[in-house]
């Protein structure tokens, strides 16, 4: 390739190198040249580069590289021999000339070969231990996903089973009902939203479901609202239960007092494909402590979750005052794509 660079002829190559009195020489450089490039692609590197073996790889390379240009200059001395032509016709230069060849020609060149050589094998090393780390990367954060979700579900069907467990003895029928909700929220966890994304009015409906049946077991004087405006959400996605975690830590932090008002109140507000996501309850003084201080497991497995699913579009807002505490989610949503059944051919 580089003579044909040189000379700009494939034939002249050919007519030069191969049908030359200069094909033994070129030979020598072909053949040592590569004994010598895959003695360091596949010994050195790995005995010593990549063991860390620094020192000792370069002396032995520098070695490598003297000794491939000392025998690749006895084939200017074959190539004169075996050709019939005299050294000087040949090189006009005399054969007395041999570290000539070695510094000028021979050296430089098995320089370059290894050099080249090196180059393409690391540049191809580096390439495949970043995707390989990448790859390792994407199994962690979808391992990790997948953690943490998981130990959501646990925590919110305990709370959940109480809910009903409560209800039972204060009313049979409102345990009926709560038994009811109960089931079609297991149904959705269960086949529904085992999805990455799953679509925004299922989320809602869910949550609208939990909110009711938290409702039910919650004191009179504990007043929730509940507000929703999603024109056109039916193309939105969203990664389940990120919305219920921060419902179901104002349910257990909301405050009981019999001699103020006690309160809950939700906004769901879409704005093309940006989600306003509000929760704001009641506190006491020693329930605000505890949320600053403590935090839970549910707001932290859903921040992290929104670190790894949402990076960079969203951004979370959590106030905490002597009579509130107050949290706003701003969530950039994107269309969700529902794969299509195959369909049979006959």
């Amino acid at each position: 390739m580089w003579w044909t660079v040189s000379i700009g002829s494939i034939s002249g190559v050919a007519n030069n190198i191969l049908f030359s009195a200069y094909s033994i020489k070129f030979c020598f450089y072909v053949i040592f040249q590569a004994i010598g490039v895959y003695f360091n692609l596949y010994f050195l590197i790995p005995r010593f580069l990549e063991k860390g073996g620094y020192i000792q790889y370069v002396i032995y390379v520098v070695l490598t590289i003297v000794c491939t240009a000392a025998l690749i200059v006895p084939g200017y001395y074959a190539s004169a021999w075996l050709s019939g032509h005299s050294f000087m016709d040949l090189y006009g230069i005399a054969p007395d000339k041999y570290f000539y060849f070695f510094q000028v020609n021979t050296l430089p060149s098995s320089a370059a070969s290894m050099t080249l050589a090196m180059s393409v094998k690391l540049t191809r090393s580096w390439i495949r231990t970043k995707k390989r780390a990448q790859l390792l990367e994407k199994e962690k954060l979808e391992t990790e996903l997948n953690f943490l979700r998981y130990q959501f579900n646990p925590h919110f069907l305990f709370n959940t089973i109480n809910s009903i467990f409560f209800l039972i003895h204060k009313n049979p029928d409102m345990a009926s009902a709560s038994l009811a909700k109960f089931s079609e929220l297991l149904r959705y966890q269960l086949y529904e939203c085992n999805d990455k994304q799953i679509l925004l009015s299922k989320e809602i409906t869910y949550l609208e479901n939990s909110i009711e049946l938290e409702k039910l077991r919650q004191n009179d004087n504990v007043v929730v609202s509940l507000q929703v405006n999603q024109p056109h959400s039916g193309h939105l996605g969203i990664a389940p239960f990120i919305l219920m975690t921060f419902v179901e830590n104002a349910f257990k932090h909301v405050s009981k007092q019999p001699d103020k008002p006690n309160w809950i109140r939700i906004k769901v507000k879409l704005d093309q494909q940006k989600l306003d996501f509000t929760v704001s309850n009641s506190t006491s003084h020693t329930v605000v402590n505890d949320v600053v201080r403590y935090g839970g497991i549910g707001l932290k497995n859903v921040q992290r979750r929104l670190d790894l699913i949402y990076p960079e579009q969203y951004t979370l807002d959590i106030q905490s005052t002597s009579g509130s505490f107050d949290v706003r989610l701003r969530l950039d949503l994107s269309a969700l794509i529902i794969s299509q059944p195959m369909q049979k051919t006959a």
